[in-house]
């Protein structure tokens, strides 16, 4: 699948971090693409992605390499899922929103989302004037495997459908029809204030979901009236838990065994794609999640109905003192993943 891209990207330690353990990090950068990684037994190894973002790395490094050219390729109606893997706590969602994503005190902070926003409607100023451009925007989350609308919180269980033309879809998801920048991030901004969050051992304001962004780039010709459209998604996963580091009880346990489950079904549809026998059909096990349901289109090997940009980030905590085990096997997974994909 040469439409996908894998990457990986390690925050800088945070304050607690250093007073904690020091300024010892767990990996050596050899290049753009490589990088040494040690894991519990003091033993070197050694991995290889289509981009690492460093802790140094800057928020518009990240944009620019993984979502800029999606953004361009939805305006041309070529299809684009960015989707966001990690621990909780390794910087997923601050990659997404920023600090915040009504204004931000220093740009160079800005997450993808407004950077996304302002790029959506930066080409669409430059596009051709014969073409009529609309968008809209979706957002759910997906909670203890049920779907919600972030805009409008009485559709607690949307159904996921699939049509011979439109593919996969929620039906009766709200769209909200943006005209500007503004009205487009004031949007998001309400629905994530509706997202499902809570506090662990590991993360003061963990994500208790996963959150999925759907913009939807229609063009009209105004010659001949025929009609394209663009996807751009944009997937902020819940991060993976080892439960016993988590301080988890009750409620958030539970939230906690559902979130590995869905993400182990993630996984399972990858092994099943990337372990497939050429020439033969696999199951693909899209349907055991409602996540693997949602991103279905994004997932499948070759797109079935139009092209498909597809990009995995895997966020991973430099600390030396984090999981090892968890984060030593995702990240040969990823690589499995990225050589095969």
């Amino acid at each position: 699948m040469s439409n996908v891209t894998v990457c990986a990207r390690f925050r800088p330690l945070s304050s607690k971090e250093k007073r904690d353990h020091g300024d010892v990090i767990c990996i050596r950068s050899i290049d753009a693409e490589n990088f040494v990684f040690k894991d519990e037994k003091d033993e070197d190894f050694t991995f290889c992605f289509d981009r690492v973002f460093y802790p140094g790395s800057e928020q518009v490094d990240v944009y620019e390499f993984l979502a800029q050219p999606i953004v361009r390729d939805a305006v041309n109606a070529i299809n684009g899922t960015i989707i966001t893997y990690g621990q909780t706590g390794a910087g997923k969602t601050y990659s997404i929103e920023g600090p915040s994503i009504l204004g931000c005190d220093e740009q160079k902070k800005e997450g993808l989302l407004p950077r996304v926003v302002g790029e959506l409607f930066e080409c669409l100023k430059s596009a051709d004037e014969m073409i009529k451009y609309t968008v809209k925007l979706s957002m759910v989350e997906i909670y203890m495997e049920k779907v919600r609308d972030l805009f409008d919180l009485s559709k607690d269980n949307l159904h996921i459908k699939e049509g011979k033309v439109q593919g996969i879809f929620l039906s009766g998801v709200t769209e909200i029809s943006i005209l500007d920048p503004e009205e487009a991030l004031r949007s998001l901004s309400s629905g994530i204030a509706n997202r499902a969050v809570g506090e662990t051992l590991m993360n003061m304001a963990s994500s208790r979901s996963h959150c999925v962004y759907i913009f939807t780039v229609r063009q009209e010709s105004t010659k001949d009236r025929r009609m394209k459209t663009g996807k751009l998604i944009l997937v902020d996963l819940a991060g993976s838990e080892k439960v016993e580091k988590t301080g988890a009880e009750g409620r958030v346990l539970e939230e906690a065994k559902t979130i590995n489950k869905s993400l182990s079904a993630l996984g399972n549809v990858i092994n099943a794609l990337t372990g497939s026998t050429p020439g033969k059909v696999n199951h693909i096990p899209y349907r055991d999640s409602k996540l693997t349901r949602i991103l279905q289109d994004a997932l499948v090997s070759p797109p079935l109905l139009c092209p498909h940009q597809i990009t995995i980030i895997f966020y991973q905590k430099p600390t030396v003192f984090s999981s090892y085990r968890v984060e030593t096997h995702e990240l040969h997974y990823f690589v499995v993943a990225h050589q095969a994909l």
